[in-house]
Order: structure tokens, then sequence, then C-alpha cells
């Protein structure tokens, strides 16, 4: 499996995906193409080649939606999961409170802040999940977004999506998850988890960085204005009126990132290829062996719950995550230290700072091997 991947010749232990996953080779290919012998402007061209690229960029639309059991007409292509998430805190007409948790990503707090959303914060339980006791008793009619992570990006916990939406929906709410953890690890449908918007990027799929994706229902994209403006999305342009277009191109003014579309859909196809489930056993056995690992050690301290997805995060005693990183980089190891984007979780958590080991479909064995043997340098240099 790692030889899909050149970014991990050499040996490199690279234990960030959470942060971005290393691209396949199938991916580097496709964008190639992409890039060179099909290139042409999408939807403006006459010519054939353009025509064609405009064929491959919304046969790219279908793959990614399908991937979550959406429809093209429902999926906006974003630069990240962070203006999909944007995107409808500045543009869903029915702005009121939301319900936010402690656990999330900064992507989706300061959006709803800036947007002028009032913030109600669900709190977690003993184990690091939302607590969607806490948040049934916490919504109100007055609450009209509710927006949780899908997968922590610190914690690896994983949120019961379809009863968060049923909750949601109870008291007239929506239903935002922010699904960058989940999409590369757990099989998602949309329709299953009975969500209304679902925010995801490419980069953490194995795929390009600067494009993501909004799923968002049709009904409710129709009834969104557009949220910026320029070419592609209009319908017509007087110095008297503009009419927009329909979703999804309302939402995706100038020209679109072409070539990262195309390696967004074929990073799906390669994922799909391995099989989704096949990944989730396999994060999920790695999981538990470091987990295992780390536990006897009385100066670690494990975050988040035993069945965390693809994470883990931990702090070492009396050693700064950053040292940390910076010894197991020496000894070929890479993780995330810091805050992960996630000041709030660390102030609950008691910790300025954790270190994140994240799994991905080329990690294995030999990859927790070093970094325990990293760990136990930094215990003796610490000691």
């Amino acid at each position: 499996m790692k030889s899909d991947f050149p970014g991990l010749a050499g040996g490199w232990h690279y234990l960030d995906t959470a942060a971005t996953a290393q691209k396949p080779q199938a991916l580097i290919d496709a964008m190639s193409d992409a890039l060179g012998r099909d290139y042409a402007t999408v939807h403006r061209g006459v010519y054939s080649r353009s025509a064609q690229m405009t064929l491959g960029y919304e046969a790219a639309r279908r793959r990614v939606a399908g991937f979550v059991g959406g429809r093209e007409e429902e999926l906006v292509f974003t630069r990240g999961a962070t203006e999909a998430i944007n995107l409808v805190a500045y543009s869903y007409p029915d702005k009121g409170r939301v319900l936010l948790s402690t656990l999330e990503h900064h992507s989706n707090i300061v959006p709803w802040q800036l947007a002028g959303w009032q913030v109600d914060v669900c709190p977690l339980t003993a184990d690091g999940r939302i607590d969607l006791d806490a948040a049934e008793a916490m919504l109100t009619p007055e609450h009209t977004m509710v927006a949780f992570a899908h997968v922590s990006n610190v914690l690896g916990s994983v949120l019961d999506a379809r009863r968060a939406a049923d909750l949601a929906h109870r008291v007239g709410a929506k239903l935002l998850l922010d699904g960058c953890q989940a999409v590369p690890r757990l099989a998602v449908d949309v329709a299953a988890l009975d969500c209304d918007f679902y925010a995801f990027s490419a980069h953490k799929l194995y795929g390009p960085t600067g494009i993501g994706a909004l799923w968002g229902r049709a009904d409710l994209l129709a009834a969104m204005p557009p949220w910026q403006g320029g070419g592609s999305m209009i319908d017509r342009v007087t110095f008297a009126e503009t009419t927009y277009a329909p979703p999804p191109q309302r939402f995706e003014a100038g020209t679109p990132a072409i070539v990262e579309a195309i390696g967004f859909a074929a990073a799906c196809d390669y994922v799909a290829g391995i099989g989704i489930d096949a990944i989730e056993r396999h994060e999920a056995a790695l999981v538990q062996r470091l987990r295992d690992a780390l536990r006897p050690m009385n100066d670690v301290t494990l975050f988040g719950p035993e069945d965390s997805a693809g994470i883990v995060s931990f702090a070492l005693g009396g050693v700064h995550p950053h040292d940390l990183g910076t010894i197991l980089d020496e000894e070929n190891v890479a993780i995330r230290a810091g805050h992960h984007c996630a000041q709030p979780l660390m102030e609950h958590l008691g910790v300025p700072a954790t270190a994140r080991a994240s799994f991905g479909l080329y990690s294995d064995e030999s990859d927790i091997d070093a970094l325990v043997r990293g760990i136990e340098r930094a215990r003796r240099i610490f000691a």
C-alpha cells in the first residue's frame, strides 16, 4: 500500500494524516493529465477540448457527491471545508442561535461568530464525545442550526450523527456536519445521516489541497443567496439588476479549481477501490495497537475514547508536545504537536497542547513501533 504513495519513500513514518493525507500516484497522474494534455477552461469555451473538460469537471462533481451519497446538483465545490462552513454561516437566511460543541475545530467556531450567530456550546462526555443528552436539554426553537464535527480532529470521537439530526429537527433546526475527519475513514451517506449540510475537504481524503465540498439539501441551497459574486454564478447581469444561476453554480463564483476537482474525484475513486470499510477496520486495529502500547506508560496521558477513529492524542509528562515532535522527527517519525486548531478543547482538557498520531490507509505497525521507540528516547532525554 505504501508503494502507491511517492511521498512515503525512504522509510518515513508519517503519522499526521489528520492534518493532510499523502497523495497516491493515481491522483498525481490524473491531475498531471488534467493540467497538461487535457487542460482547458470549463463552462465557457465552445471548442471541443473545453467541452470535454467541462464534462470531466461535472463528472468529478457527480463522483464526489456520490461518494457521500448525494446528487451532483446538491454539491458545491469550495476551497475547502472552512469555506463550506463559512458559506452556510453567511448565506443561510434564518440566522439565530447555533449549537456547537466544546471539541469543534476553529473552522466550525469562528465563521458563526463572524456571521453574527448567537453561539451556544454543548459539553462533552467524560470520554470525549459530544454529549447529546446535554444537547437535547439545551436545544430550543430559537436554535436554527446545530453544527457538530462528525469525527473530532483531536480525540477521534465519533458523533452519533443520526441522533444529532433527530434532536436538531425536533426543534426546527438544521444540522451541519463537519466531515473532514469522517469522510476518509467512515462510510458516509448523507441520506442515512439525515443531516442538512455536510462539509468536507479533499486533502484529508488523499486528494489535493485548495478544494473541498459542501453537500446541502437542494431546497435549502435554493433558498440561500450567493455568498460571493462574479463570473459563472450569474443568470443575467445588468447595471440595474443581476439574477443568479441555480445551485450549485450560484455558489461558485469565478473560474473554478478545475484540476483540483479532477483530483478530488480521482481520490474518491482510489479510496473506493480499496474500500472504506476495509480502511475503517485497518485504522481501528492500529488505534488499538497504539493505545495498548501507550497505556502501560505511567507518564503518558491518553485523551479521547478507546474506539477513536484513526486518531490518538496523548501527552507525555514533563515533555512539551513540540519537544516530543522534534525528537520524533529525528527518528524519522512525523506527528502533529500543538492545539490542533481546537483551543477551547485544549482548555477543557487542561493542557496547552497535545501530541497527535493519526493514521491513514498506508499506515502500518512499523509506524507505531517507530513512534514508541521515539517516545522512549524522549523519556530518556527528559528523565
